[in-house]
């Protein structure tokens, strides 16, 4: 085996969620009267918490818009959006060739909040895939490494025994920062060329790759 756990970002890596945030985000700033966002700034904060994200996009903005924004895109989010938001093809084959290894440990490391992950953990079903997860609400965004610290402690492994999956710098900062390895793919939002200065132990240009990688 491996690794004995192995930590998965969400948006970007194991579900095909962009465009619906990048649309929500757009709506939400039009909504609080700031204006347009660009899809390619808007896909930039991928991976952070939504305070962080919106700090980023909006340098300046005052609290109430931000917080008008916040509600907003939370709105567009959950209840105003039909954008599916299916998992990458093969990625459920591939989470039940790791589940099958009884000494194996999933996880989930998301900038997502707990409210909005669990939600997504029911809608998709797939809750039961993992044995822990932390959210941005919970610790603090990417690229601090305070939700990974708090994985290993949880499952009770130690960090040369963990690797961290994700589409971002961010994902691979945070894990660099602990001194995780770290596994770069490429289907989601940050180019190859900007996840190469993380230094990941292995790079995934497709789903079957990154699993078939994992369980050798």
């Amino acid at each position: 085996m491996r690794y004995r756990l192995v930590i998965f970002d969400w948006d970007g890596t194991l579900m095909d969620s962009v465009s619906r945030i990048v649309a929500c985000m757009q709506a939400a700033s039009h909504d609080a009267g700031w204006g347009h966002l660009e899809e390619a700034a808007v896909r930039d904060i991928i991976g952070l918490g939504l305070p962080e994200a919106i700090d980023r996009l909006c340098p300046g903005i005052d609290a109430e818009r931000f917080e008008l924004l916040r509600s907003r895109y939370a709105y567009h989010f959950v209840e105003g959006s039909r954008i599916p938001m299916p998992f990458f093809s093969g990625v459920e084959a591939g989470i039940a060739m790791l589940k099958a290894q009884e000494e194996r440990r999933l996880a989930v490391a998301t900038g997502k909040s707990r409210r909005g992950l669990d939600r997504v953990f029911r809608e998709s079903g797939s809750g039961g895939w993992f044995d822990a997860s932390r959210t941005a609400d919970e610790t603090r965004s990417k690229p601090h490494p305070q939700m990974l610290e708090e994985l290993l402690v949880e499952l009770d492994v130690p960090v040369e025994e963990a690797v961290m999956v994700g589409d971002t710098e961010y994902d691979l900062e945070m894990a660099r920062a602990l001194g995780m390895d770290r596994v770069a793919v490429t289907w989601g939002v940050h180019a190859p060329e900007r996840l190469v200065p993380s230094r990941p132990v292995y790079t995934a240009g497709a789903v079957a790759e990154l699993f078939d990688w994992l369980n050798r």
